[in-house]
Order: C-alpha cells, then structure tokens, then sequence
C-alpha cells in the first residue's frame, strides 16, 4: 500500500455536502459558491480572446495588462503602490496561491500558527511542506484573535502566520487594531505573514477591510493571497494572484512556475480588460452581498435558528442549538435528508473538532432561493 502524506485527510466536507445535496435534491447552502454569473462583459470578452486565438500559454507571473489592472487596483483601494513586473504573480486559484506562499517560507520542522476555525487548505500545505501546524482558536462566539495565546504560541521555531479576514467561516472581520498589534508581532520575531484575502471586496455596514496593504512594515513580510473567482463570481475559472515584495515573490515564482507554470490566458486578458472598463465592480460587491444578507437574515427572523453577526465574506453562521441536540455534522445530514437544505457544520474548521452547535450557511444565491431555503428552514 501507498504509504500516505496526508493520513488525516479525505474528501473534504464541502464535496460531501454538495454531493449529499445533489442526492436528495435538496438547496445548496453549503459549498460557498454564487448561484449567478459575472459581468456579461467578461464572458464576451473571454469568447472573443478565444476566437482570436489566444489560446496559448500565458507569461509564467501572468499577462502584463492584468498586472497592470491589479497594481491599479491596489493603488485605488489601499492607497499602496507595487510593482506589476516583480510583485504580482496570477495563480490557478487562490488555493494555488496559499499552497505556493507556503511552500515557499516553511523549511521542515518550521512552526506555523493557524486560527481556527480555519479553511481546510491551510493544513495540508503546512504538512506537504514538512511544517507543523500550530492551531490557536479564535474566542468562542466572537471569533476574535485571543492575543495572549498568540504570544505564548510564538517561539524560536515559529516561521509564519496563517491569517485570514473578511474571515472564513465565521464572517469576521479584522480590525485596524488586529492588523498593528499583528504588524508589531511579525516584525518583532522576524516572521513571515500569509494573509488569505479572497473576500477582501465584501465587508458590511461600513466596515473598511483592512488590508495588509494598508501595513508597510507588515507588507513587506507578507503573502497577500486575493481571488478573482469571488470577486467576479467565476470560482470555476480557478483564477487568483499573489503580491509580495520582489524578494519573496521571486521565491514563490520558482515553486509557482513547476505548479501550475500558468493560468488560462483568455481569460485573463479579459479580466484585464474588465477591470479597466467597470472599475466600480470591486467598490460596489459589498452592497449587493450586503443586500442578499439582508434578506436571509429578514427571511430567518421567525426561524428557531440563530444566526450571527455576519461582517464579510458571503457566509453567515447560525446556532441549532434551539433546534437539536445532535452533532453540528449529523445536524447537517439531517437537515438536508429531512428539510431539503444543506449546509456545512463548523466543527470541520477545527484541528480540536470543537463543536458549538453552529452551522454556516452561504447566501450568495438568487433571492427565490434563499426565499425557499428560508421557508423550509423556518419550518423546523
């Protein structure tokens, strides 16, 4: 038998919820993708590119003209001025990005801290790259950093930090304070940061996501890890990009270049095209998902579930525990056998399997949808 790299991983929850939903035709609240398609623009684009024929690879770090958009992106955003040629690399997918931020910092044996609950891909890149990873739970019921744990955490054979905010699963953001005191503690002990930024463009009732970006001494430590696939609601065309100052992003260009080496080019050029033509997309996603949350939140009101305080990301939370006894997973087996809803329990975003009886539900779907999941949730 194969002996194994990854012993404690299968198929990951989101496959088997998905699947489960599939089954038993039930709506699909779990898997956090849109139910919509992206601007009409950038699928025309993307047609034309294609018929042009720029079917052929495209340069290792990523065409020039979505660099460029990116770098302008930034300067408009965050007020931060970086360089297309040598700090902004396009990957397959943010997950390619974190995979190779990782690879490219953590020698075997090297500490990395991760929050829990924590996207599950954080895990198995530390392990692949011979690291260990260092779990801290974030405060129950408030999912804040508990910073007296962090500094314990922190020791000679810590190499970085895992961060990720607006946050998954919890819908939590980051605050100013969060990121100085972070900044403070990075720099300090000479670590590195891999701050995992996919929802960056949807923070809620006036909340600025603060960026590492917005953090020089911090930047220049970082791995700041962003996704086209939410922004423009294309998470199937698995496109992202990595920004790092030069001399860590020519680390990550050497493993990204033997990992994927390159992403689809017409699609890119179209997103460089896009981005330039609709520069108030990134700028106005936070009021559209705001409104959709709005709307579950209105619709669950008479439920007996409930929910949490979502800030960002298109994920909000809820406590079952008024509902059922059972397991936050048997309660989301149960939920979409029996009431035709899927959604995905929190216990799997913790190494200590800890469970609150809190599930998350993903509101990024069509009004009718979350309309109808709401009535057969409110039923329970």
């Amino acid at each position: 038998m194969l002996p194994t790299k990854l012993p404690h991983v299968g198929t990951t929850i989101f496959s088997q919820m998905s699947a489960l939903a599939q089954q038993h035709d039930a709506i699909n609240l779990s898997q956090g993708f849109p139910e919509f398609d992206g601007p009409e623009l950038l699928k025309r684009k993307t047609q034309e590119y294609i018929q042009n024929g720029m079917n052929q690879y495209a340069p290792m770090p990523g065409v020039l003209p979505l660099r460029e958009q990116i770098k302008e992106l930034i300067f408009r955003c965050y007020q931060r001025d970086v360089s297309a040629d040598t700090d902004i690399t396009v990957t397959s997918g943010a997950t390619e990005a974190l995979f190779v931020a990782i690879q490219a910092v953590v020698q075997p044996g090297d500490e990395v801290i991760v929050f829990d609950p924590a996207y599950d891909s954080y895990d198995p890149a530390i392990t692949l790259a011979g690291g260990v990873p260092v779990h801290l739970e974030l405060t129950p019921g408030a999912y804040r950093i508990d910073w007296n744990a962090l500094n314990s955490a922190i020791n000679e054979r810590t190499k970085a930090i895992v961060i990720n905010t607006p946050h998954n699963p919890s819908a939590t953001c980051l605050s100013y304070d969060d990121l100085s005191r972070l900044e403070a503690l990075v720099c300090d002990n000479e670590l590195f940061l891999i701050s995992d930024e996919v929802y960056e463009h949807i923070t809620f009732d006036g909340i600025l996501h603060q960026s590492v970006h917005r953090f020089e001494r911090l930047a220049a430590r970082s791995f700041i890890v962003s996704s086209f696939g939410k922004t423009y609601h294309m998470t199937g065309w698995k496109l992202g990009y990595c920004v790092a100052p030069k001399n860590l992003s020519t680390e990550f260009r050497k493993i990204h270049q033997y990992v994927t080496f390159s992403s689809f080019t017409p699609a890119q050029l179209a997103l460089a095209d896009v981005m330039m033509a609709q520069p108030d997309h990134c700028s106005e996603l936070g009021y559209m998902y705001q409104d959709k949350r709005d709307l579950f939140n209105q619709l669950m009101e008479n439920s007996r579930f409930k929910l949490l305080p979502s800030s960002g990301s298109y994920f909000v939370l809820a406590d079952y525990s008024d509902i059922s006894d059972l397991p936050d997973t048997e309660f989301c087996i149960w939920l979409t056998e029996n009431a035709g809803v899927a959604a995905i329990p929190m216990s799997v975003f913790f190494a200590s399997g800890r469970d609150d009886k809190v599930i998350r539900f993903c509101f990024a779907k069509r009004p009718h949808t979350l309309k109808e999941a709401a009535k057969r949730l409110g039923q329970l």
